[in-house]
């Protein structure tokens, strides 16, 4: 009621002014041509219209130097087309004043200062800042704020500005929630693995954050994506921020690739390549950790194969085929008892063990000292399409060989695919073979106890071994009988011809019903071999 009696108040006023005034007036009277005096309206604030919210957007602030502080960045509009930035933290100090920006960029790449907020009042944890310009006198709207390519640093004091208490990435840079995961193994450090989650941001580029176990302190970690698999190795496609080896953490924004083409977080889920994280860069070629990304991951499929000894009885294994989900496959070959320093090719080849077939597809060689070989499978020799599904059917087996220059002696073998199984002679049988001076081979087995020069029969189909400890006399399998290496039948025969060592006979299919055993020097050391079904 205080305006309604002020602007009484006034009315009186003018009527005795206007009283005054006629008074005076010649015709004493009031002038019939004047106009009668109005009075402007005052303005009533309880008729003015409300100021409301017309729309609002909150952004994550997650800790970082301070595990216990993290909130909100509250992005307000009005009807009145201000904007307001709200800050609102948990577990912030009384009597401390938290000093904030919007920066340029993502909080993974880092920028410069784009606006400065009011500090947030560590007696309640906020601050509420009215934001219409940048820092370089551009104006901005609201509309251009939740879109903006930013993020927020909230620091512990204007003294240590270094020391940042709260983040988080806004505008364009928000994260959506999508986001991948791929694993990182260990390589020559087995105490080092982790993962590499990618997280898709509402422009379609991607935040990677690199997390390993057991990093040394103080390191710094150089990483990369690579072109292929990791099996098949590539040149370097992208480079990450290092890991740091105090947190075992890397964080990196993806847009582009080192080359400059586009590459956002769809690319990344389709891309050919593998990540590698390395002790150094003074030290790149020792990998701390490893792991295929895009389309090169793995299922989660996998068969695995029995790989038998043949030549050595110390050395056997398996293979796992582990498939990708672009189709291809992952070969792990993993041996027992292969020496340091030996490089052991292998194959694998057409029909059974048992019958012999050419190679169809080269593996990367078992590296003796671990005895492991890691091999990518897409096609074969040939260049045919080969894949996890073909592996599955495919008649064929595995030869893993003692050296590039000595294919003849095999340390491991195994059928596959369609020939897993086939095997129904159970294990190998043998023979140990000696000599009777320069007259006779004497043979040892579950049927023979020191039989010279004993005729044998094999069946078709199953695996013999011949440990022979005949010095100066080397053992053949041959198709003719006499002593030379002349007509040695090497169809399912490693080693043939070995006076110290053994052989090893996969009876073939097709074998002819009658074989020989001979000396290459001696005539008379011979035996008959009578193959059957």
């Amino acid at each position: 009621m205080k305006l309604k009696l002020q602007t009484l108040g006034k009315i009186s006023f003018f009527a005795g002014a206007l009283l005054i005034m006629s008074c005076g007036n010649d015709d004493g009277g009031i002038d019939p041509t004047m106009e009668p005096e109005t009075e402007e309206p005052m303005d009533d604030p309880e008729m003015e219209e409300a100021i409301t919210e017309t729309a609002s957007k909150i952004y994550e602030l997650g800790s970082v130097d301070d595990p216990e502080i993290s909130g909100t960045a509250k992005f307000i509009t009005f009807s009145n087309d201000s904007t307001v930035v709200e800050l609102d933290l948990e577990n912030t100090s009384d009597g401390n004043m938290y000093p904030a920006h919007i920066h340029f960029n993502t909080a993974a790449e880092g920028g410069d200062i784009a606006v400065d907020l009011e500090s947030v009042d560590g007696a309640d944890g906020t601050s509420s800042t009215h934001v219409t310009v940048l820092n370089e006198g551009t104006a901005i709207t609201y509309e251009e704020l939740i879109a903006y390519d930013g993020y927020i640093n909230v620091h512990l004091s204007l003294a240590d500005l270094g020391t940042l208490v709260a983040q988080g990435d806004i505008g364009q840079n928000e994260l959506t929630g999508t986001l991948k995961e791929y694993t990182l193994d260990s390589v020559d450090d087995e105490n080092i693995d982790g993962t590499a989650t990618f997280y898709e941001r509402v422009n379609g580029e991607a935040l990677a954050v690199i997390a390993l176990n057991n990093t040394p302190a103080e390191g710094m970690h150089p990483g990369h994506i690579h072109q292929n698999t990791a099996a098949e190795g590539g040149d370097i496609a992208f480079t990450f921020n290092p890991v740091n080896g105090d947190t075992g953490i890397s964080k990196t924004n993806i847009a582009a690739l080192d080359d400059e083409t586009l590459f956002g977080y769809a690319e990344v889920l389709n891309y050919d390549g593998y990540i590698n994280i390395h002790l150094s860069t003074e030290e790149l070629g020792v990998l701390i950790a490893q792991g295929d990304v895009g389309q090169n991951e793995l299922s989660g499929e996998s068969t695995e194969y029995a790989l038998d000894s043949v030549d050595f009885p110390e050395i056997d294994g398996t293979v796992t085929f582990l498939e990708r989900i672009n189709g291809e496959a992952l070969a792990v070959i993993m041996l027992n008892g292969t020496a340091d320093g030996g490089v052991h090719p292998g194959h694998i080849h057409a029909n059974s063990a048992a019958e012999g077939g050419d190679i169809l597809f080269t593996f990367n060689s078992v590296v003796g000292a671990t005895g492991m070989s890691k091999t990518n499978i897409a096609s074969l020799d040939d260049d045919t399409v080969f894949g996890y599904d073909n592996i599955l059917t495919v008649d064929g087996y595995i030869n893993i060989h003692l050296s590039a220059d000595n294919l003849g002696s095999l340390i491991a073998q195994g059928d596959i695919g369609a020939n897993d199984g086939e095997d129904e002679m159970g294990e190998a049988i043998n023979f140990d073979v000696t000599n009777n001076g320069v007259t006779t081979y004497v043979f040892n087995s579950d049927n023979l106890d020191g039989e010279e020069n004993p005729d044998l029969t094999l069946t078709r189909g199953q695996t013999y071994t011949f440990a022979v400890n005949a010095s100066g006399h080397p053992f053949f399998i041959k198709t003719v009988q006499g002593n030379s290496q002349a007509n040695s039948y090497d169809t399912g025969v490693t080693n043939n011809g070995a006076q110290d060592g053994t052989i090893t006979f996969v009876v073939p299919l097709d074998a002819p019903d009658t074989l020989f055993y001979n000396c290459q020097f001696h005539s008379v050391m011979t035996g008959t071999i009578n193959i059957i079904d």
